[in-house]
C-alpha cells in the first residue's frame, strides 16, 4: 500500500537565542506532536540554540574580512570559486556555498554557522524528546543547498536520527523481473525537501512534523546523515571545471616517466605510432607502441618544437589512460631510417598502458 503522508507546519517557535532549549520550545508549539512523526528542524535554529555565531563588525571592510576569516575557518578544501561564490567542502564533509554560512534571518551583527555535528544534534533533541516528553520521533536537521547540473535551491538533511538515511532496492525486481544495481534512496533528502513546501525561507516557520512515514524507526538512531557523504574515491566531480582542468595542466607539466607498463587488458590502437625499426632503443616491458621524435639537423627552433609536441602528446595519452617514458638514444645514427632525409632523431617515447595521475 502507498502511503499516505501529511506535512505541518510548527508555528509559533519565535526567535531562538544561544542557550534556548529546543525541545521545549518545539513541545510548547506543536502539543499536537505524536508518535511515530518525522520532526524535520532547520539547521539554522539549531546553530542559534548551540550558539554557533560570529559576530561581525556593521561597517566595511571589517564587515568582509570577518566573513572572510569564518568562511576560512569553515573550509576544508575549496572545490570550485567564481567571483566572489565560493563552493567548499566543510569539515563535516559538505560541498556547498560558502560552507553553509548564513546571514539571512539574523541580526545584522552576526553570522550563523551550521551545527558542529548535525547528527548529535538530532540525536540529542531526539533524546529529550523522548525521556522528556514520552514522544518517539525521528528528527531529521536539514541545510539549503544548490545541486549540480540543476539551477534552483532546495533543503538537504544534514543531520539525522531515528530514520534511515538510504533505502537501498540493489537486489530487488522491479515490475518487469529488472534487477535493480544502483538504486538507493537518499530518503531523509526527501523528508527535508517536503518538509521546506511548508516551511518556506520568509514565513519563520523553522520547523515541520511529517506525519505517515510508514518506513519505521531503525535501532538506536541510525548512522545519520553523514552516511550521504560521498568519499573522496566515489567522487568523480571533487573540483569545478576550472579548477579541474588547472590541476590536469599542472600535472601534465610534471609527467613521470614511466619505469615500466602494466599488461595490456584490451589491444591498443595507435596506428600512427610505429616501433622503431632497429634494435638500439631498449623498450620498457609491454611497450604497445613508440615513436621517434625528430627534428631538422641543425634546426634548433624546430628540436624545441618537437619536445613540445612530445610533451603535449604525453599529456594527451595520460589523459586516456596510457603512460609514456622518454628514452635517450645511445646511437643516433642506428634511428637514421626511421626518420626523414635530412632529419636528426631526438629521442623515442615509449607508450604503454599506464593510470590516470591521481586526483
Amino acid at each position: 500500500m502507498i502511503p499516505s503522508l501529511e506535512i505541518h507546519p510548527v508555528t509559533g517557535i519565535g526567535e531562538v537565542r544561544p542557550g534556548d532549549d529546543l525541545a521545549a520550545l518545539i513541545t510548547a508549539a506543536a502539543p499536537w506532536l505524536a508518535d511515530g512523526d518525522v520532526l524535520v528542524v532547520t539547521s539554522k535554529i539549531v546553530s542559534k540554540a548551540e550558539g554557533r555565531l560570529v559576530e561581525i563588525p556593521l561597517d566595511e571592510p571589517a564587515r568582509e574580512a570577518a566573513r572572510e576569516a569564518a568562511l576560512r575557518a569553515e573550509t576544508a578544501r575549496v572545490v570550485a570559486r567564481r567571483g566572489p561564490t565560493r563552493i567548499v567542502q566543510t569539515h563535516h564533509g559538505f560541498v556547498l556555498a560558502a560552507a553553509g554560512i548564513d546571514a539571512s534571518n539574523v541580526d545584522p551583527a552576526h553570522l550563523v554557522l551550521l551545527p558542529k555535528d548535525p547528527d548529535a544534534s538530532a540525536r540529542w533533541l531526539r533524546e529529550e524528546l523522548r525521556d522528556r516528553y514520552q514522544l518517539d520521533v525521528a528528527v531529521v536537521i536539514t541545510d539549503t543547498m544548490g545541486r549540480p547540473w540543476r539551477l534552483g535551491l532546495t533543503d538537504v538533511a544534514i543531520g539525522a536520527a531515528g530514520v534511515d538515511a538510504l533505502v537501498d532496492y540493489r537486489g530487488l525486481r522491479d515490475p518487469y523481473g529488472n534487477e535493480l544495481q544502483l538504486t538507493q534512496m537518499a530518503q531523509i533528502d526527501q523528508l527535508a525537501a517536503a518538509a521546506e513546501l511548508v516551511k518556506g525561507k520568509t514565513a519563520q516557520v523553522p520547523v515541520a512534523v511529517v506525519r505517515g512515514f510508514a518506513a519505521g524507526f531503525p535501532p538506536a538512531h541510525g548512522r545519520g546523515a553523514a552516511e550521504l557523504i560521498r568519499g573522496a574515491d566515489a567522487d568523480l566531480f571533487s573540483l569545478g571545471t576550472a579548477e579541474a582542468v588547472a590541476r590536469g595542466l599542472r600535472t601534465a607539466a610534471a609527467l613521470p616517466d614511466a619505469v615500466e607498463f602494466a599488461a595490456p587488458d584490451a589491444p591498443v590502437s595507435l596506428p600512427a605510432l610505429q616501433f622503431p625499426s632497429t634494435r638500439s632503443v631498449t623498450l620498457p616491458p609491454n611497450t604497445v607502441a613508440a615513436v621517434v621524435v625528430w627534428s631538422p639537423a641543425g634546426d634548433l627552433l624546430a628540436a624545441a618544437e618537437a619536445g613540445r609536441t612530445a610533451e603535449r602528446l604525453r599529456a594527451v595519452l595520460a589523459a586516456d589512460g596510457l603512460a609514456t617514458a622518454w628514452l635517450e638514444i645511445a646511437d643516433p645514427a642506428a634511428l637514421a631510417p626511421d626518420v626523414p632525409e635530412g632529419g636528426v632523431p631526438l629521442g623515442v617515447l615509449a607508450i604503454g598502458r599506464g593510470s590516470l595521475p591521481s586526483l
